[in-house]
């Protein structure tokens, strides 16, 4: 299994960068989150993006938003032409894109970009060929989710937007890398209920969790990191 980071930018982007994207490869192409920034860094290897899959964790736009442009090319740009992708949305998430579409251009816009699929609180689900298993995550009071994800060798898990949790040790428990957010600084607290962790939390759920391995992400330029810590960046690959 491979990762690729395109994208970590917290919800305003650091300088130069992308917001969440991160593509997981093995055996076929499937992307977690698609925000602003995404589809450009894809395109820069491309021409146009090739992915069997993409899921969203939460409709809030630095972790979605780049599916609207991928609409436009995928109608009149080099996107035409290429296999339709899986798109994979929390429950009701369908009736949520149509909403959106009828405000950004056309009702079905989405589905007649994707074919669209909803997945289910704990329920595996396979897409380009990995098992990916949502589990309901504390953000604000918006809907989210993050992701357990495994192929026949290695598991991995991916935070999404979470507040602290047991539900994110769950997420974890075991794997071979923990992408976890740590957007705060120590002791902020950024709404009630929750919506994002501190490096302290994510150290914390890491160390709870088991997880072999912790790249940390979602993470402001400004807030430091200390040496021995592995932060990502746009453009990091990892083999898992």
């Amino acid at each position: 299994m491979k990762l690729t980071v395109v994208g970590c930018s917290p919800a305003w982007p650091n300088p130069g960068g992308a917001q969440s994207g991160y593509m997981v490869e093995g055996p076929g192409r499937l992307l977690l989150d698609c925000g602003p920034g995404v589809l450009a860094r894809l395109r820069e290897r491309d021409g146009w993006p090739r992915v069997d899959a993409i899921a969203i964790t939460h409709f809030h736009l630095d972790h979605w938003g780049d599916l609207v442009p991928w609409v436009w090319g995928r109608m009149y740009g080099l996107g035409r032409d290429l296999d339709t992708p899986e798109l994979w949305v929390q429950p009701e998430g369908r009736a949520a894109l149509e909403d959106f579409g009828s405000r950004l251009g056309m009702r079905d816009m989405f589905e007649r970009t994707f074919t669209v699929r909803e997945y289910v609180d704990d329920e595996p689900f396979v897409a380009a060929g990995l098992e990916v298993t949502p589990l309901r995550l504390p953000h604000y009071t918006l809907r989210t989710y993050g992701f357990r994800i495994r192929n026949e060798h290695r598991a991995m898990a991916y935070s999404g937007d979470s507040g602290p949790s047991d539900r994110l040790v769950e997420l974890a428990r075991g794997v071979d890398l923990f992408v976890c957010e740590a957007t705060l600084e120590r002791g902020e607290l950024d709404g009630e209920p929750r919506g994002h962790l501190s490096l302290e939390e994510a150290l914390e759920a890491h160390r709870a969790s088991g997880a072999r391995r912790l790249l940390l992400t979602h993470r402001p330029s400004e807030l430091a990191v200390d040496d021995g810590y592995e932060l990502a960046y746009d453009g990091l690959v990892l083999e898992i």
